[in-house]
């Protein structure tokens, strides 16, 4: 039996194999974005044994239900579960046109005397729909501990610098000042949320168990000649056996499509919340304040030698972009299947569901990436805060004045005016923020310059950000880390 690691080196090898071969298309998902534990998950190797291992379970299931299936044919199976005769099946496939049918085959060559009762009763959604449920179970538990990291990652950032001051913006217009790690809570308080539909989501995916053609039982009624209690308990014997709680109660011959809109949803929501914390990283590079990470020798630009381009924030948006347009495909294929079921739901979700889990993937390796490699730049923070505090400060200005034996409403006239002036020396004439200079110069405040600098220290402005910050760290945010310390650790690898 392969082992996980020699399956994601033949993924490795064969998707360099195709790359190489320059002369047919191949999926910027697989060559470029999602990792390769995300693809063996969604590769056919991974499908193909998974229908094995469900005929098995079906097999055991019936002969422990009192059909006549011998121990050697349930040892038959398991000996060929996992080498799959695949030439077999191709060839199979070209003439019947049914890939269930063909895998059932190729199944039945290489175990003589099981081939009689490989599937039997089922339809094909036995293995095709449980599959896919068991998919994308298992993709849900690596993207949430993809997810995990990248909250433990900013959690230790937020931690850094909960105490540094750093204007805040409202309307992308400056605004009364925060923290880097209070803002860095933000980012947190998203992908926390997302953590939380995950969780729910993943908790309550079900089989589709073994329903038959339209979702009655009719075949497995007569196979065990009416017996209602062993057709009751043929659902949750194979669930267990699959690792899965229970299966849907009722269904047609599919489960309900809904469940795919469901699960995308939540890697919809993981790409919205990517997207908040990029675009934010984008323009506080443009400022200069945070950048993402820059390799020694990377270029930023063709043209321009000097550029450090954000382009790992800038592939998060794009790829969070895919996904969240991916996202209607399900929507919409739930909407339109008729009665028991259609078949116009298989195309669509041979793309759509691997598609979004790789997109989300790439997302969260580029978002961990990022996260890791956050460079602050604490003088440059405090070269834009200073030119805005004397604004931001006018409040207390005016309360000292006051103090001062000044009239309040006078005083903010003033300062509305005074403020007016040096909006316009900033604006207009390009000179440094003039205000206190002009607050100093008028005897309404009864100020000195040295007095009213004194007032100019970041940290008096930022309110309640840095005990806000060690609170949610503290209350919230480790105790779900904590809780699942043993999926911590993980440093994401990107490709380009």
């Amino acid at each position: 039996m392969r082992t996980c690691s020699a399956l994601q080196f033949c993924l490795r090898k064969r998707h360099m194999e195709i790359y190489m071969s320059t002369d047919r298309y191949t999926s910027p998902l697989s060559e470029r974005y999602a990792g390769a534990e995300m693809q063996a998950i969604f590769s056919q190797d991974r499908k193909f044994r998974t229908w094995r291992k469900l005929w098995i379970a079906l097999a055991e299931t019936e002969k422990e239900l009192g059909l006549p299936i011998t121990d050697e044919q349930i040892a038959e199976l398991k000996a060929h579960a996992e080498d799959i005769n695949y030439e077999d099946a191709r060839r199979r496939e070209k003439e019947v046109r049914h890939d269930v049918m063909s895998h059932v085959y190729a199944y039945g060559l290489q175990c003589p005397t099981a081939k009689g009762i490989i599937h039997l009763g089922a339809t094909s959604c036995y293995v095709g729909d449980n599959t896919d449920l068991i998919l994308m179970r298992d993709a849900l538990d690596l993207v949430r501990r993809k997810l995990l990291n990248v909250i433990s990652e900013l959690a230790k950032f937020a931690d850094t610098y909960k105490d540094q001051p750093t204007l805040a913006f409202t309307h992308f217009q400056p605004a009364q000042p925060t923290t880097v790690g209070k803002r860095a809570t933000l980012w947190i308080n998203e992908f926390m949320l997302d953590l939380e539909d995950l969780d729910y989501v993943r908790n309550s995916l079900r089989l589709l168990g073994c329903k038959g053609t339209t979702g009655t039982q009719a075949s497995f009624l007569e196979l065990f000649e009416g017996d209602q209690e062993k057709c009751d308990r043929l659902d949750p014997m194979i669930a267990e056996k699959m690792g899965f709680p229970g299966c849907y109660p009722v269904s047609g011959q599919t489960y309900s499509r809904k469940v795919d809109t469901r699960v995308l949803n939540v890697l919809a929501g993981i790409a919205a919340s990517a997207t908040k914390f990029s675009n934010d990283i984008r323009l506080l590079q443009h400022m200069k304040e945070i950048e993402e990470p820059f390799e020694k020798s990377q270029i930023g630009s063709s043209a321009m030698a000097y550029k450090r381009n954000p382009m790992r924030s800038e592939r998060i948006a794009s790829l969070s972009r895919y996904l969240l347009a991916d996202t209607l495909n399900p929507a919409i294929t739930s909407s339109v299947q008729w009665f028991e079921r259609t078949l116009d739901d298989s195309a669509n979700k041979r793309l759509s569901v691997p598609e979004g889990f790789l997109a989300c993937d790439g997302i969260l390796d580029l978002t961990a990436n990022v996260v890791d490699g956050l460079v602050v730049y604490p003088k440059v923070i405090e070269k834009h805060m200073l030119a805005e505090l004397p604004f931001m400060a006018t409040e207390n200005i005016m309360m000292d004045a006051v103090k001062a034996g000044g009239d309040r409403q006078e005083l903010h006239e003033r300062i509305r005016e005074l403020s007016m002036k040096a909006g316009k020396a900033v604006k207009e004439e390009g000179r440094d923020n003039p205000l206190l200079e002009l607050i100093a110069a008028d005897p309404q405040f009864n100020l000195s310059l040295e007095e009213l600098k004194k007032t100019m220290d970041p940290a008096l402005y930022v309110g309640r950000a840095p005990y806000q910050t060690e609170q949610y760290l503290k209350n919230v945010v480790r105790p779900v880390l904590e809780a699942n310390s043993e999926v911590l650790g993980w440093k994401a690898e990107i490709n380009v």
